[in-house]
């Protein structure tokens, strides 16, 4: 067994003794982050020493990696609980880092244990890839407990794959997620960036402080966000946090972007909340008002949409899932949907199959759309469908989605050169999954409607075989919460009237 992977080994063992303390994988990998950083603080700080070099740590002498190695008992305890509270009042990246931080580990002597596991490794001097693949299994391990309700901020690792291999980021450009969870496809399109080429340590700096920015709105995410990029090198001056903890929803930063990857959380009501006269002094769910939005809604997918078309570049573009309501709900969906095809290119729609998420009652989509110079927009503007969710059936643990799966829609999206795309239906053979859809057609459709079904659902024929009983419980569980949300939709109108 390798070294690397003897570390790994370590790491889930001793996982595994402290939940039987009553610590989640959430506390653990939370703790993880707090320690992790400081010892690789500490590393870079004695190899600074050994060469001359210019390192200033924004860690105070006090409460550095060694001052907690030379403590044991209460007073480790007690320190610990000092250091955190001290740095998470810290401005930049300690305090996302440390913002709130508490000590989950009430042992001492566990505490230590996990010190001394930490401290036994040289982890600057390990490759990155072991560091960012021990620390993405630990956050996948969170997402799957399903307790935590962590897993709402996890997208498929195949799934952003794919997207990623698609979109095609380059060297030199600003990629932004304004929901960007634990860091996944800001991660993913590092990893495409850096095997782009051999890059030069000029290029190299700029693509790990310069190219990479997300919004978080939730603490203790943000935090795992900030840490899973530190580790794979990205924030490593320790300065400024590539992650912002806010509701990327409640303005516009002024910031522009080439290239917009993002899975916003699941839900319609907004996140934003404003005092009204009406809601009496209390706090109350509202609709963010921005000047740059094309409709006022409470709907958070409908807004992350104008969102994203704000922060788009000229020349941009966006990959964003969303739910099926984004593709035929009236009212505010029918006025940015319009709006949408107008003014962008709105060219790939890829329908995804249930089971791919661990949050249950949502059935997702990948938009894709590009903010186009007028005289540069197409005159013949397509939008191109790929049905990957007729007669698809995935589940997390028993069935999970491969990279594999997604080789056909990689294939017809043709990302070398969108104009020569062919389909793979037609009259004379409907079972295809890829088709094209003019936007005269589109914006003929009821309520400008997206939401296209062509293929035969063999789950309806009397004489298909039915699903796994997993894979049908979470359907019919997945139809019924999608049901009460649109009902809930219907009785939040009728209030409003």
């Amino acid at each position: 067994m390798s070294s690397s992977s003897q570390l790994v080994q370590k790491l889930w063992n001793y996982c595994n003794i402290l939940r039987d303390d009553g610590i989640s994988y959430g506390d653990y990998v939370e703790q993880l982050t707090f320690l992790l950083f400081l010892k690789m603080d500490d590393e870079r700080r004695e190899v600074a020493e050994v060469f001359g070099a210019p390192f200033e740590s924004a860690i105070p002498e006090q409460y550095v990696w060694k001052s907690l190695i030379s403590k044991n008992g209460v007073k480790l305890e007690t320190h610990y609980h000092n250091l955190l509270h001290e740095l998470g009042q810290r401005e930049g990246l300690i305090g996302v880092i440390f913002h709130k931080a508490q000590n989950r580990i009430q042992d001492p002597a566990r505490l230590k244990r996990l010190i001394e596991l930490i401290d036994s490794e040289t982890w600057t001097g390990m490759e990155t890839d072991v560091k960012g693949d021990l620390y993405e299994g630990l956050l996948e391990k969170n997402a799957q407990d399903v307790k935590s309700g962590a897993g709402q901020y996890f997208t498929p690792r195949p799934l952003i794959e794919a997207i990623v291999y698609v979109m095609r980021p380059r060297l030199g450009e600003r990629i932004c997620d304004p929901a960007c969870g634990t860091g996944g496809f800001l991660l993913a399109a590092l990893e495409a960036m850096t095997q782009e080429k051999k890059l030069s340590r000029d290029e190299l700096k700029r693509l790990q402080h310069e190219s990479l920015y997300g919004w978080e709105i939730v603490n203790s995410t943000a935090r795992l966000c900030v840490m899973n990029l530190y580790l794979h090198g990205v924030g490593m001056n320790g300065s400024e946090s590539p992650i912002r903890v806010e509701d990327s929803l409640a303005r516009d930063s002024g910031m522009r972007f080439d290239v917009v990857l993002t899975n916003p959380p699941f839900g319609k009501k907004s996140s934003i909340t404003i005092q009204s006269e009406k809601s009496n002094g209390k706090k109350k769910d509202d609709s963010p008002v921005r000047e740059d939005f094309w409709v006022t809604t409470s709907n958070k997918q409908l807004n992350f949409i104008q969102h994203i078309k704000t922060i788009l570049d000229e020349s941009g573009r966006a990959a964003v899932v969303v739910p099926d309501n984004v593709l035929f709900e009236g009212g505010a969906g029918e006025i940015i949907r319009r709006s949408l095809l107008e003014q962008f290119d709105v060219h790939t729609l890829l329908r995804l199959p249930t089971g791919l998420f661990y949050a249950h009652g949502v059935k997702a989509n990948v938009l894709f759309f590009d903010r186009c110079p007028e005289d540069d927009m197409p005159s013949d503007r397509q939008l191109w469908i790929y049905d990957f969710r007729t007669n698809k059936n995935f589940t997390l643990k028993k069935k999970p989605i491969t990279r594999a799966d997604l080789d056909e829609f990689v294939e017809c999206f043709n990302a070398d050169n969108r104009a020569k795309r062919t389909p793979t239906w037609s009259e004379r053979n409907t079972g295809r999954r890829w088709r094209a859809f003019s936007y005269d057609e589109l914006l003929a459709r009821d309520k400008v409607s997206l939401d296209f079904f062509w293929l035969k659902d063999d789950s309806i024929e009397d004489n298909a075989d039915l699903p796994d009983p997993d894979i049908l419980a979470v359907e019919i569980l997945e139809d019924l919460e999608d049901a009460l949300a649109q009902f809930r939709t219907i009785v939040e109108d009728l209030e409003k009237r």
